[in-house]
């Protein structure tokens, strides 16, 4: 069984309405961490995003050591902006601002994950910023004929599929560049990095299962299973174990200590991995067990290396 330790410390972002309690969204993660013996502290996610990161550590006591985050995303420059002004008081992050760049944005993990994900391409663009004709011409020159997915470093808006997300024919310039457009104009300030485009890939939904599955990887060893969290379904393909196999290789190689891969099963039956994700920053659907959630950061280290002959360690 992995074991848990009263030194494991996390950061929780508070809630904007009472600064000694965590954020509504997160508030079961907390109570359960705390169950396990694991310490909450809170910081002011508000105040990081304005880049006042003295701020928003203002509640951590001095000489906290190493600590988790686990809240809403937050962009790899302020990310690194918490982890100095944690320093400054004796803390760090375990997840260095490297790793989580590494882990949070496409360009970080797309060569690793090479085969196992949709060929892609990204220009690197400022919030508001359009490429221009030649250049969106350059970047879906780089990828399959057909159709594309356009998103960010980070996010897409799947949510807006026909109007900001879904290029039917890349072919087709000016359907590009408006589809291109929109999505730029939607983001706003809040879009990273730059614009990606993905070959689109036929995906089907397996019987009575989420249409994708997300895993927790922690130290390379996949440690928790979930439907993803935007699934109205929980349950999780009975068959999906091997596929993990060529993904393990894949998040050794990232080299990255808390990982999320969300994987959806191809037409032709093949497992893809359509995003890769830092884990403190990913949501957990809400019928996730959060015991085992716990356990991942809590588990020893040591622990994490002797995977069970399922595949993943126990809880």
């Amino acid at each position: 069984m992995a074991t848990t330790t009263a030194t494991t410390t996390v950061l929780h972002c508070r809630d904007p309405l009472n600064e000694r309690r965590a954020d509504a969204h997160f508030a079961a993660e907390a109570r359960q961490l705390r169950a396990a013996g694991g310490t909450v502290l809170l910081i002011d996610h508000d105040a990081l995003l304005a880049g006042d990161a003295e701020r928003a550590v203002a509640r951590v006591p001095e000489g906290t050591g190493a600590v988790w985050y686990r809240g809403w995303m937050i962009p790899a420059g302020r990310y690194a902006a918490l982890d100095a002004a944690l320093r400054r008081r004796g803390g760090e992050l375990v997840v260095t601002p490297e790793a989580y760049r590494r882990a949070h944005e496409l360009p970080g993990w797309y060569e690793t994950f090479a085969g196992l994900t949709p060929v892609s391409g990204w220009l690197p663009v400022g919030p508001g910023v359009v490429p221009d004709a030649e250049g969106l011409g350059a970047l879906a020159a780089g990828l399959p004929p057909g159709a594309a997915v356009v998103k960010d470093y980070v996010k897409s808006r799947k949510h807006e599929w026909d109007e900001a997300c879904y290029v039917p024919d890349l072919g087709d310039p000016a359907a590009l560049h408006r589809v291109v457009a929109r999505f730029v104009e939607l983001q706003g300030e809040f879009l990273t990095g730059g614009v990606v485009l993905r070959a689109f890939e036929h995906f089907v939904i397996p019987q009575g299962s989420a249409a994708e599955v997300r895993v927790w990887w922690r130290d390379g060893v996949p440690r928790l299973v979930t439907a993803h969290p935007d699934s109205p379904v929980a349950e999780v393909p009975q068959a999906f174990e091997p596929a993990l196999e060529p993904v393990r290789a894949a998040v050794e190689a990232l080299g990255c200590p808390f990982v999320t891969t969300d994987l959806a099963l191809r037409a032709d039956g093949v497992w893809r991995v359509v995003e890769v994700g830092d884990g403190q920053v990913s949501d957990l659907h809400r019928e996730a067990d959060q015991v085992a959630f716990t356990s991942l950061l809590t588990a020893d280290r040591a622990l994490l290396r002797t995977p069970s002959p399922s595949g993943t360690t126990p809880a």
